[in-house]
């Protein structure tokens, strides 16, 4: 596969807790000049992040991250002021905990809630696959199918692990058609990248494959 074409599938991404703006710049100018799908960064960088890029690039936040325990209202308030600082793409943790307690119908209006925070702008939706037991797995394919998001999304990067084929293969069997997937964490090489790809990524959260093209070593987890 060409790299265009896997670049133009990459979240460039930087949610490291110690991040300064200095570091989101390099990203966006790293994202603008090697034209990833966005910049993924965090929530209080991107009234300036949007600013700089203007619609040169796409700025994707995350929401309720990377617990997912944040109430509904809270989930909705932190989209509406990303939105309003001019996020194009929004990436929320679900309520992990009520997986476990087969809260089925709060975790799906708790999305549907998001999404219309979101105002028109796309939706992925983080599940951390790593705590979830593929039964678990399976029944938010079902749900995040219902509730209008744009994407599944494996992983936010910070828990016990990040993306795994088998992972991406079981969102792709589980998935209504019009529901895509975002692999996450742990992509770490250009054959990694094209296996999930293969699977049925459309997106990558990563930010180690733009530093493979600048041949730069990373030890970055996301």
């Amino acid at each position: 596969m060409e790299i265009k074409k896997i670049l133009n599938m990459v979240d460039h991404t930087l949610l490291a807790q110690a991040s300064t703006w200095e570091q989101i710049k390099g990203i966006c100018d790293d994202g603008m000049k090697y034209q990833t799908a966005s910049v993924c960064i965090p929530p209080s960088f991107v009234k300036q992040a949007k600013e700089y890029v203007g619609d040169r690039l796409v700025v994707c936040t995350v929401i309720g991250f990377p617990n997912g325990y944040n109430t509904t209202a809270v989930k909705c308030f932190e989209t509406e002021d990303a939105v309003n600082n001019g996020a194009d793409e929004i990436d929320m943790v679900i309520n992990i905990g009520w997986v476990k307690e087969q809260k089925w119908n709060e975790l799906l209006e708790e999305i549907k809630a998001v999404k219309d925070a979101c105002q028109g702008k796309l939706l992925k939706v983080i599940i951390e696959t790593c705590l979830l037991t593929d039964d678990e797995k399976v029944k938010m394919c079902e749900i995040i199918s219902e509730s209008g998001a744009d994407y599944i999304k494996t992983s936010t990067g910070f828990s016990t692990g990040g993306a795994t084929k088998e992972d991406v293969a079981l969102f792709a069997t589980n998935v209504a058609p019009e529901l895509k997937v975002k692999a996450a964490g742990g992509i770490a090489s250009i054959q990694v990248a094209e296996d999930f790809i293969s699977l049925g990524a459309e997106r990558l959260g990563t930010s180690r494959i733009v530093k493979i093209v600048k041949n730069e070593s990373s030890n970055d987890k996301y």
